[in-house]
């Protein structure tokens, strides 16, 4: 894997957990109008209008429901339905810097995967940035001082159920087609969310809300995109880390959009965490550069022995 990929991988992750992030904000706003379960079930019709551009020439829109692996269909379609199910009931229930801090132990759970399931080497430098990042948990959170309650565990199981999606996309290698392998991101939470909200449907009353659920639904369908294109250029646990970039995202969408000041402890957990995503990006692009520069030593080498064959030819 040469380090443009890498990099471009990297990128795509980054784009993804902005969108993300932002989508996060839309469910937020719409707390208290209606049902979670509604809200991440009619985000996934929006995410459908992001189909048009994931299609290639040729492809079927069948193919959403033709996989060529279904295990690995079904555990995306089921990972990414838990995803949006928990992750809209954390963030209607808590601020979105301590939703985001339970989160960010989905690099954690995804650097474990992916050397149990994957065999991906993980550094020295990755676990220290990963167990950074629970040490700043812990520290936002501060369990023992202070009530932890059912939004905080619909986080840790957005967290978990996140790691498995991207888990799922790194072992879909087999896949032919984009479609069906994006395809269990919308059909999953489409029928999950559809059965669990039961009852409690009801039509969105006004304007704002039907683009409150546009904004959630596009954005995160279009993360999924983006995260899917990322976990097919760079190694699970490089994509995951980028997550800490949401952090940034949700201390400045929780001051400017909903007025949630943070709390000096609470501040210095989200440091701690930035700290760990910015330790392991520092070490990895040292450690890219290094491979780019060997990468040109080797070229360099290989056409200064091509030229001394050529010469050596002429001169026999």
């Amino acid at each position: 894997m040469d380090t443009k990929t890498l990099f471009s991988g990297m990128a795509l992750a980054f784009g993804a957990y902005a969108s993300f992030s932002v989508s996060d904000a839309f469910s937020k706003l719409l707390a208290g109008q209606l049902d979670p379960f509604e809200v991440a079930f009619s985000g996934g019709i929006f995410g459908f209008l992001i189909l048009p551009f994931i299609r290639r020439p040729g492809e079927s829109y069948l193919d959403i429901v033709r996989p060529q692996e279904w295990g690995m269909w079904l555990l995306r379609a089921g990972c990414v339905f838990a995803a949006t199910a928990a992750s809209v009931e954390a963030f209607m229930l808590l601020p979105m810097p301590e939703a985001f801090s339970l989160m960010f132990l989905m690099p954690l759970f995804v650097t474990i995967l992916s050397v149990v399931l994957l065999k991906e080497k993980v550094t020295f430098w990755a676990w220290l940035a990963v167990v950074l990042g629970f040490v700043g948990v812990l520290i936002v959170l501060r369990p023992g001082f202070r009530a932890l309650h059912w939004g905080h565990l619909c986080a840790l199981i957005a967290a978990i159920a996140n790691a498995g999606s991207v888990i799922a996309y790194r072992l879909a290698d087999k896949e032919r087609t984009r479609l069906s392998l994006f395809g269990s991101s919308l059909i999953g939470p489409l029928l999950g969310n559809g059965i669990l909200m039961g009852w409690h449907a009801q039509w969105p009353a006004t304007i704002t809300a039907w683009i409150y659920l546009f904004g959630y639904g596009f954005l995160a369908a279009l993360g999924q995109l983006m995260m899917m294109m990322a976990t097919a250029r760079a190694p699970a646990n490089r994509v995951a880390l980028p997550q800490y970039s949401q952090m940034v995202w949700g201390v400045a969408l929780s001051y400017l959009v909903f007025r949630q000041p943070l709390d000096s402890w609470t501040f210095v957990g989200i440091i701690v965490l930035m700290s760990s995503g910015i330790l392991n990006w520092v070490r990895q692009r040292i450690r890219y550069e290094r491979m780019a520069m060997k990468e040109r030593m080797a070229r360099r080498k290989a056409r200064k022995a091509d030229k001394a064959g050529k010469a050596g030819q002429l001169a026999s």
